[in-house]
């Protein structure tokens, strides 16, 4: 029998520590590296038109990226939170009226973006629009001749913006969904409507879907005034133009056979959440909020009339504002990722 000698000790101790090191090792990557393969799409920042993409100061891996559209003749920012897992779906966000030209409010009033960021689906936040409905426009949006304002929305988002998200985010042009407050609830169902082949979903919160009833080009002529001079005779021309009903959501039900469709609208009565709300605030958000209810009713009636599908939801308390926005947009989280496959 042969015993081991100190030489042939010291080099088995010492075979034994560095196998202990490569099996620590492994563990460690085997632990650290599922997060970081499920960062590798979000962590580089992507090319956009005026070189590259910048972090946005939200977080959440959301890119402020200048997308060139030659139709408005200037670049659009976006901010945009790229899946998770590299997956090809993606969630357009709509802003309100009052969309600013500093952020998109769905990352600002309510975080969208802390929202999906476990999940394997593109955001998609265009900046700016005020007033816009999203639509392309005929003339300046703006009555100051000094400020004149090319709107031509509906082709950014359908044509120009769909191409960059392909070539940068790898977001498919065939599976998108679209979702907006207010103004971009409108524009959401006309823009499915019209662009069935870019989006199998799309979701109203609170939108205005019966946009050339009577009464309801005077209140849209009221809000473009109010929001900051826009001049309604600009979006579509005559009050009889083909396209303005085209344009109304009303009009594309008949469109949005085979999609997923959800609409929703609060009763205007203020909820517990908005007790500390300015009440002046309050008056203007019920009133508001009551519009959208009839109008998205009025939508509802038609379309059960016609035997389109969709989904319908009133909550008993709401108001126009972000208590209810942003509840709807955590009630129908997991809609989307279930209809997108984005989980």
């Amino acid at each position: 029998m042969k015993f081991l000698t100190a030489t042939s000790t010291g080099f088995y101790r010492r075979a034994i520590a560095v196998l202990a090191a490569v099996v620590m090792v492994a563990t460690m990557l085997t632990v650290a590296g599922a997060p970081k393969a499920e960062a590798a799409n979000r962590d580089w920042l992507r090319p956009d038109a005026n070189g590259k993409c910048d972090w946005d100061p939200v977080k959440y891996w959301v890119q402020r990226c200048d997308v060139w559209s030659a139709s408005m003749g200037r670049t659009v920012p976006v901010q945009i939170q790229p899946a998770k897992r590299g997956g090809n779906a993606a969630l357009y966000l709509l802003d309100g009226l009052r969309a600013t030209e500093r952020t998109n409010a769905w990352v600002n009033d309510v975080n969208a973006a802390r929202l999906y960021e476990p999940h394997n689906i593109t955001l998609v936040m265009p900046i700016g629009g005020e007033a816009s409905f999203y639509a392309d426009w005929d003339g300046p949006a703006k009555y100051d001749l000094t400020d004149p304002v090319n709107y031509q929305w509906e082709t950014f988002l359908t044509k120009e913006l769909k191409g960059y998200l392909q070539r940068q985010f790898g977001v498919s042009p065939t599976n998108n969904s679209i979702a907006g407050l207010s103004m971009g609830g409108t524009a959401a169902i006309t823009l499915a409507g019209k662009h069935r082949d870019q989006f199998r979903q799309t979701l109203s919160y609170s939108g205005y879907l019966a946009t050339t009833i009577p009464g309801a080009q005077t209140l849209m002529r009221l809000a473009l005034l109010d929001a900051g001079g826009f001049n309604l005779n600009a979006m579509y021309g005559s009050i009889i133009s083909p396209r303005r009903f085209e344009n109304d959501p009303f009009n594309q039900i008949e469109n949005l056979r085979g999609a997923d469709v959800y609409i929703s609208a609060g009763s205007g009565i203020p909820s517990p959440s908005d007790a500390n709300y300015p009440w002046n605030l309050a008056l203007s958000g019920a009133a508001l909020e009551a519009v959208a209810l009839g109008s998205t009713r009025i939508w509802d009636t038609k379309a059960r009339a016609l035997g389109v599908n969709f989904t319908a939801n009133y909550p008993a308390t709401g108001i126009h504002n972000w208590n209810q926005f942003g509840s709807q947009l955590s009630k129908t989280k997991n809609r989307v990722l279930d209809v997108m496959n984005a989980w």
